[in-house]
């Protein structure tokens, strides 16, 4: 079933599945950030303008928005804890499908996202305020999965992180070292590789989601969840054969 994305969230990890899982997940978030932006005037996975915000609101007097942004803030934490519960939960039951339950659930949550859509032209005072803290949940989730996954190594839903290694690798890369130096200055050049990968697919992600919504409305969060659906269809259907087969 699908044989080029097999394994790649399997419990059994290599760094090639790592790479290319992240390099999709990027994508994805990429897309739904600029995507949920168009939708809701929101970006929601920059948690650290949340964070400012909150504390700008709180200097200013403005309860009702330092109260939106905690909302934000715990809806990503809820997210990412979500991730831990669900993860845990498989590993502990031997499940191969283990690090794909938060990628179905998000694929589920986009599918709502799309919902909302309609719900936001005729009800926007309501579902607006839901769907920012949707996409803060999903993000919290995405990001969640891959870092546990990778064990920190690869992080989709932020890019400051990435081009703050990116860039550290790019001074290592262009340092002149004394000539016999016995220690040398050395880029990490699949890091670096990865880096570039990672940042350069949550471009292409945020532009194609910012033209799938905004030529197809909230449909174009339909492909995403197929995506995320695909990459997890396989484990999880062999652990329902093998839970559903008769001892």
């Amino acid at each position: 079933m699908i044989p080029w994305i097999r394994g790649w969230t399997d419990i059994e990890r290599t760094s090639q599945a790592n790479a290319r899982l992240g390099v999709t997940l990027t994508f994805v978030a990429g897309a739904t950030n600029a995507g949920g932006f168009l939708a809701v005037g929101q970006y929601t996975s920059h948690m650290t303008g949340v964070v400012s915000t909150i504390a700008d609101a709180l200097v200013l007097g403005n309860l009702l928005l330092a109260l939106g942004s905690l909302s934000m803030l715990l809806a990503f934490l809820g997210g990412a804890m979500c991730t831990a519960v669900l993860v845990n939960w498989g590993l502990r039951r031997a499940l191969l499908s283990a690090y794909g339950l938060p990628l179905l659930l998000e694929s589920l949550l986009l599918l709502i996202f799309g919902l909302f859509g309609g719900a936001i032209n005729l009800v926007g005072a309501i579902f607006v305020p839901l769907t920012v803290l949707l996409l803060c949940f999903i993000m919290g989730l995405q990001n969640a999965v891959i870092t546990k996954i990778s064990r920190a190594e690869i992080r989709t839903t932020h890019v400051t992180g990435l081009l703050t290694d990116f860039g550290i690798e790019l001074g290592k890369l262009f340092y002149v070292n004394a000539s016999h130096d016995p220690n040398p200055v050395l880029a990490n050049r699949h890091k670096l590789a990865l880096q570039g990968k990672l940042i350069a697919s949550f471009l292409v992600g945020g532009l194609v989601g910012a033209m799938g919504f905004k030529q197809a409305g909230f449909i174009m969060s339909l492909p995403l969840a197929l995506v995320l659906l695909a990459l997890v269809l396989r484990p999880i259907w062999t652990d329902l054969r093998r839970h559903l087969q008769p001892i």
